[in-house]
């Protein structure tokens, strides 16, 4: 070999050198970039399951507001509802009121027209009386007491169909 230009002595000792820097390379170079490597392949695996876990609960966070939303919504309509009865009931309330009310007016009413009605009988009654007294006392040129012209009146009044 030693042709070729190779001393097997130096070879060798190249040799023994070469491992002695791979063993030292790989205790000191390898194992901590592997060490690292790993470590950072346990962070990513980590963010990885903490990504997981926050989408996992934004997903059920949301799927919870969703759920309260369409309860508030259900709610709202309830009491929509509910605000509609009431014044349905308050309207039929007040027009029964109305209703009621108006009839008492109409009653009364009734009731003072028939007074005033009697109340203006009772005038033309007198009136008439008053002036059938003076006609009768012309006529006969007399005068009769006041409770002989009141019998004579009211007789009248009964006979007469159309005063009454």
């Amino acid at each position: 070999m030693a042709d070729l230009g190779f001393h097997l002595p130096s070879l060798v000792v190249y040799l023994v050198n070469f491992v002695i820097l791979l063993v030292v390379l790989y205790s000191v170079g390898y194992k901590p970039i592997l060490r690292m490597l790993e470590q950072r392949a346990e962070r990513i695996q980590e963010s990885v399951e903490t990504v997981e876990r926050i989408r996992q609960e934004a997903t059920a966070q949301q799927e919870e507001m969703e759920k309260r939303l369409a309860e508030g919504r259900q709610e709202g309509q309830a009491l929509l509802a509910q605000a509609r009865e009431m014044a349905g009931r308050y309207r039929d309330e007040e027009i029964a009121k109305a209703r009621q009310e108006a009839k008492a007016f109409v009653a009364r009413a009734r009731e003072d027209i028939q007074r005033e009605k009697e109340e203006a009988i009772d005038q033309v009654r007198s009136h008439f009386a008053e002036l059938a007294v003076l006609a009768a006392e012309k006529i006969i040129d007399k005068s009769l007491d006041e409770n002989a012209h009141k019998d004579i009146i009211n007789k009248v009044l009964e006979e007469s169909p159309e005063i009454k």
